[in-house]
């Protein structure tokens, strides 16, 4: 299958945020329920509602497509703020946040773009 880079990227996001929230070096347990299960589960539904964007029949009108869309990068959103949140909780790093965020930022991007030429 020839999935979008977006959906490359999401899939690149997703896989990143599960392997660095499942460390308990990085994340401590006491975030476990509150922050971690929030950004993995935001990580995780980005890649779905992509993937269910690119599925939509093009035919039945863009509406569907696009709400997945924008779903997709109000999910970005959301994520870079818990690792805005992460930060400000000493949990980790400027250098971990900063790449992080460039792969939220970049899968933010690319929907929009994509968002965009569905209109």
């Amino acid at each position: 299958m020839n999935d979008l880079k977006v959906i490359i990227k999401a899939k690149e996001l997703a896989t990143y945020t599960v392997k660095t929230t499942s460390n308990c070096n990085h994340f401590p347990k006491k975030y476990r329920f509150s922050v971690v299960d929030k950004m993995q589960n935001h990580a995780l539904e980005i890649y779905e509602n992509l993937v269910e964007a690119n599925r939509q029949k093009f035919e039945n009108g863009n509406d569907a497509r696009r709400e997945l869309q924008t779903k997709a990068i109000t999910k970005c959103d959301l994520l870079l703020y818990y690792i805005e949140l992460a930060l400000d909780l000493k949990i980790i790093s400027n250098g971990r946040v900063e790449f992080w965020s460039g792969l939220v930022k970049d899968v933010k991007h690319m929907t929009l773009a994509w968002r965009k030429v569905t209109k």
